[in-house]
């Protein structure tokens, strides 16, 4: 123990002494300034030499050989083509290769392994199965600092593309499915707990210059991982329809039956792809409920009681769900799932879980986008004119965009949600001819409350 740490005193005590020593080279010190210059006003032509002269002779000096030397790289790559191109390419892959060796405080092993991999797919220089290996291996090697949402979705495309080609089985394109869309649940999760605390800061007009910075930086993020998320169920597409979902299941259960990852998975995605009907589903419930009784069990249960006509049973499992889930964002799930099995039947129950799941996560969009689904649905139930019936799409338009507000992955949804309701809402024209401006209107159906009319 003592040799190790001894050797690693040695190690930092030379990298500090070589640091230092680069750091009185004044030639590497007139060339870091001249290409941090020129790099700072995007003139990466002029950049190239002083910088290249800098990172061959004193790779140690200074941070900014690599954050700028990432930029210059890329300009010669677009700019190149044929084997010039894929030089400075390899040339990019060395310079993550080197940061991580001369500035580990600065980047991550699994950070390293994404970059590399990502300039080999934008270059076109790995096919499917090599992409693949190399997104797998830093997913699994450091799982934490995968983070790039366009390399979480190429890890998951390039298997698709595989599966289609017969070279990969249809259950290991189930499990990577599960694993990258808990990795953008869990990031977007961090994100979006960062973005509340922000958000009476932006109502009350206090945010700090570096404050707004850092929302605009977390809304950009959690936008791109709902962009991803959409991207990659829009990938998995009809694999995953209950009529590729039933065979499979039924021909691996009585082998899989013991293994509770597998089977929480399936009935995980029978619930979601609604194949509740085939008697598989229940089966397969009954087993997770012996192997693990958790929330969600009783949440696949209750669903079950409620096809049935069970309705006291229903409500008493999904309740007993709520009660069992001791994690706030998991309950804010459950409850959603609650309201999703409702929501074609009564309204008024669909939207007390959907507050529910707001209650215990206020960063859940999806439930918010569910409330302005079931208003909107409602407008015919809602008035007894043709106006008062419109208004109902203002309050369904307010609720669709609060969803992209506290949760930017679903801002997409939102916003189109949001714009096809206001659409519906009276025009400029209905209000004047109402004599309606500024004026409230009520709601005496389920939905209750009230909505201002707009001023014209």
């Amino acid at each position: 123990m003592k040799t190790k740490l001894y050797l690693t005193a040695l190690a930092l005590i030379v990298a500090v002494g070589v640091a230092h020593a680069q750091a009185q080279n004044p030639e590497c010190m007139t060339n870091l300034s001249i290409f941090s210059e020129h790099a700072k006003v995007k003139n990466y032509d002029a950049a190239y030499e002083p910088w290249k002269m800098v990172y061959e002779t004193c790779p140690q000096l200074n941070n900014a050989i690599y954050v700028y030397g990432e930029r210059i790289l890329k300009d010669k790559i677009e700019k190149a083509s044929g084997a010039e191109k894929e030089g400075f390419a390899n040339d990019l892959m060395g310079l993550y290769d080197n940061k991580l060796k001369h500035f580990a405080s600065k980047t991550s092993k699994g950070e390293t392994m994404v970059d590399k991999a990502m300039v080999k797919y934008d270059n076109k220089m790995a096919d499917d199965a090599e992409m693949y290996k190399l997104l797998g291996e830093a997913f699994t090697g450091d799982r934490d600092n995968f983070t790039n949402p366009k390399a979480l979705y190429i890890y998951f495309s390039s298997l698709v593309d595989l599966h289609n080609a017969g070279q990969k089985e249809l259950q290991e394109v189930f499990d990577v499915y599960d694993d990258v869309m808990e990795k953008i649940a869990d990031e977007n999760a961090k994100l979006t707990d960062r973005i509340a605390q922000l958000l009476p800061k932006e109502d009350a007009g206090t945010l700090t210059s570096k404050e707004k910075r850092r929302l605009k930086s977390y809304n950009s993020y959690s936008e791109a991982y709902g962009k991803i998320e959409g991207s990659i169920d829009s990938k998995l597409g009809a694999l995953a329809d209950c009529e590729n979902l039933i065979p499979l299941y039924k021909k691996n259960f009585d082998e899989k039956r013991s293994d509770i990852k597998w089977v929480k998975g399936a009935v995980g995605r029978m619930f979601n792809k609604e194949c509740t009907d085939d008697p598989l589903f229940k089966q397969m419930v009954e087993v997770q409920a012996e192997l693990d009784p958790s929330a969600d069990v009783y949440v696949y249960l209750g669903s079950l009681k409620s096809k049935s006509g069970d309705t006291n049973g229903a409500v008493a499992d999904f309740n007993k769900a709520l009660e069992l889930e001791t994690d706030a964002r998991k309950k804010s799930n459950i409850a959603y799932k609650v309201a999703t099995i409702y929501r074609r039947g009564s309204k008024s129950t669909a939207r007390s879980y959907a507050q529910k799941a707001i209650d215990a996560n206020p960063s859940n969009g999806k439930a918010y986008l569910l409330i302005a689904s079931l208003y909107a649905n409602s407008a015919n139930d809602c008035g007894s004119t043709p106006f008062e019936k419109r208004a109902i799409y203002w309050k369904a338009a307010d609720m669709a965009r609060q969803a992209g507000r506290v949760d930017p992955a679903q801002r997409g949804r939102a916003n189109q949600s949001a714009a096809s309701y206001a659409a519906k809402a009276p025009t400029k024209e209905m209000i004047f001819t109402a004599g309606m401006a500024g004026k409230t209107v009520n709601f005496s159906c389920w939905v209750g409350g009230s909505v201002k009319v707009p001023n014209l």
